[in-house]
C-alpha cells in the first residue's frame, strides 16, 4: 500500500474513532493528578489560593477551547463542522469567519479543551507528551479530512488551502463569515461538550480533596457542573420532542 493511502486508510480509522482519545488523556490525567495531590511536597504551589488560581486557568484554557469550538460550529454551514464519526460530510466548503484563518478550528478548539484538563495533572512532561501526540493522532484526521475535501472541491479547495495555515491562525486574512450566526445549531451539537467539560473538572476536584482526605470542595464548580447536566437532558428532551431546535427548511 502506498503512502499516502495507507495515512488516508489510519485517518479515517482514527477519525471513526477519536472520541477515545480523551478517555485515554483523562484516564492517564486523573492517575497523575491524585499522584500529586497525595504527594503534596512535589506539588509547586505551596498556598491554597495558589492552586485554585492554577486551577482557574487551566478551566479558562479548556473554556477557550469551548468558545472555539461555539464560534466555529455557530458560523458553519448546513452539513458542515458536525460531529459524525462514521463518514465525512461537507455539502459546500467552509472559507469565510474563522475558517478564513485557520482550516482546522474544531481540532484547535478541541486542544484547548483537553490541554486545560491536561494541565490540571501539574506534570510538565505530560502536558508535553499529550501535546506532541495530541498532533501526531490528528495528523492523519486530517489528511485524510484534506483528501475528501480536494476530491469532492478540487481546484476551490486547492486555492483556499494554499492562502489558509492548517491550525496556526493567520489573522490578518480574516473574512466576515458569510452565513448567520446559528445558535439552534451550536445547542444541538455542543450541549454535552460543556457538561462533559464541567464534568471532568469536577471530577478532578473531587478526587484530589478525597485523597487529601479533606473537604474543601469547589461548591461553585459543582454548582455549574449541576446546571450543565440539567441544561444537556433540557436540550436533548427538545431536540427530539418538538422542532424549536431545527432549522428552517
Amino acid at each position: 500500500m502506498a503512502l499516502t493511502e495507507q495515512m488516508e486508510s489510519q485517518g479515517a480509522w482514527l477519525f471513526k474513532y477519536r472520541s477515545i482519545l480523551p478517555l485515554i488523556i483523562f484516564a492517564i490525567g486523573i492517575v497523575l493528578f491524585l499522584k500529586n495531590e497525595s504527594n503534596p511536597e512535589n506539588w509547586i504551589l505551596v498556598s491554597n489560593i495558589q492552586e485554585s488560581l492554577y486551577e482557574l486557568s487551566c478551566l479558562l484554557v479548556a473554556f477557550l477551547g469551548f468558545f472555539i469550538r461555539i464560534y466555529t460550529v455557530g458560523y458553519s454551514r448546513p452539513n458542515t463542522s458536525g460531529r459524525n464519526t462514521d463518514l465525512q460530510v461537507a455539502d459546500v466548503l467552509n472559507t469565510t469567519g474563522i475558517y478564513s484563518i485557520m482550516r482546522n478550528p474544531l481540532y484547535v478548539g478541541n486542544f484547548f479543551m483537553w490541554l486545560g484538563i491536561a494541565m490540571l495533572t501539574g506534570n510538565f512532561w505530560f502536558i508535553i507528551a499529550f501535546t506532541l501526540f495530541y498532533f501526531l493522532y490528528y495528523e492523519r484526521i486530517i489528511f485524510t479530512e484534506e483528501q475528501f475535501l480536494k476530491n469532492k472541491f478540487g481546484q476551490t479547495y486547492l486555492e483556499w488551502a494554499k492562502k489558509t495555515p492548517v491550525i496556526v491562525p493567520k489573522f490578518s486574512s480574516f473574512k466576515k463569515a458569510d452565513y448567520n450566526f446559528n445558535w439552534k445549531k451550536v445547542l444541538r451539537q455542543e450541549k454535552n461538550g460543556l457538561a462533559a467539560l464541567l464534568i471532568l473538572f469536577c471530577l478532578f476536584d473531587i478526587g484530589g480533596e478525597m485523597v487529601k482526605e479533606q473537604r474543601n470542595f469547589n461548591e461553585t464548580l459543582y454548582f455549574a457542573g449541576a446546571a450543565s447536566i440539567i441544561f444537556y437532558f433540557i436540550l436533548k428532551f427538545i431536540k427530539y420532542n418538538t422542532k424549536l431546535l431545527q432549522d428552517p427548511e
